[in-house]
């Protein structure tokens, strides 16, 4: 396992969208674990795979609840809304207010390509977004409402 390195705003690889994986072998478990350690050393609550460069459909989250992984996820569902403050770790040192459903029911496969369904409320429902907009090639920038702030602390 090692840290791979995150691109930021401005990187091409962010604006991509990534291609669906067909298989699971040894080099896509590399991928899915060096995610996760980037994703801790950088103190996030999500990686996507166009993050560190991969055009993938692969997504780690963790809010706190211990590692969620997505292979080709798929939002099949959202109720509700919230407001909140969002980072990214491509964008670091900046926050903005974006608007997303308070509750997220997704799809996706697990590293032994099964599937499996997901809901999410709340900080889970906003990660879940959150990293799926990276494979289609967006960023929460387009989303913020107002302006972005500077802050020390990226999500």
């Amino acid at each position: 396992m090692a840290l791979r390195t995150i691109r930021t705003i401005g990187d091409p690889c962010l604006n991509k969208v990534c291609k669906e994986v067909t298989e699971v072998n040894d080099r896509t478990i590399t991928l899915i674990d060096d995610m996760l350690d980037t994703m801790y050393e950088a103190d996030g609550v999500g990686l996507a795979a166009p993050q560190v460069g991969v055009l993938k459909r692969i997504v780690v989250i963790d809010v706190g609840d211990g590692p969620i992984v997505m292979i080709n996820p798929e939002i099949i569902e959202t109720g509700g809304s919230q407001t909140g403050s969002e980072g990214c770790l491509s964008v670091p040192g900046k926050a903005g207010n974006v608007t997303r459903p308070n509750y997220v029911k997704a799809k996706a496969l697990n590293e032994d390509m099964e599937e499996f369904i997901i809901e999410g409320e709340e900080l889970l429902a906003r990660a879940i977004c959150h990293e799926v907009a990276h494979l289609d090639g967006h960023l929460y920038t387009e989303l913020v409402e107002g302006e972005l702030m500077n802050t020390k602390n990226e999500d």
